[in-house]
């Protein structure tokens, strides 16, 4: 999660942290870019924080496929972006647009409430050339659309 109190530095060292542990270990199926929702919370009220542009999402989710070259997945984050910007994260890096919520309590909590159908997402992905497909949590392939 980003967007709170970080600077560009130490973004980078954390990305530098998680990029030597999944050397280390390979434990790390996939890396998932959440950007801090303010709504309904106290950080966003005391320290006076604004939402993330979607812009400043994608540029990070961008360098995130850069940097971390050992992570096999990257997973748009539609929950917090919604389902346009999750789209354009397949072109910025990431190679999975996640999954539908049967219920999602987190970023809910704090103000993003975005939704998103099976129908809609195998749409966004094939408007961009991609081929939709069901995987599961091992990443392996299912079933295609």
């Amino acid at each position: 999660m980003f967007g709170t109190v970080e600077t560009d530095e130490e973004i980078i060292e954390h990305l530098n942290m998680i990029r030597d542990l999944q050397d280390e270990t390979g434990g790390f199926r996939a890396f998932i870019l959440w950007s801090f929702q303010s709504g309904n919370t106290k950080l966003a009220e005391e320290m006076k924080i604004e939402k993330t542009s979607s812009n400043r999402y994608l540029r990070l989710l961008a360098v995130s496929r850069i940097f971390l070259d050992n992570f096999p997945n990257l997973q748009s984050s539609w929950v917090t972006q919604g389902g346009y910007i999750g789209q354009t994260a397949l072109l910025f890096g990431a190679n999975d647009l996640g999954s539908t919520m049967m219920e999602e309590n987190v970023v809910s909590s704090a103000g993003a409430s975005f939704e998103m159908g099976k129908s809609e997402m195998i749409d966004l992905i094939r408007d961009i050339g991609e081929i939709p497909a069901k995987r599961n949590t091992a990443y392996d392939i299912l079933e295609t659309f």
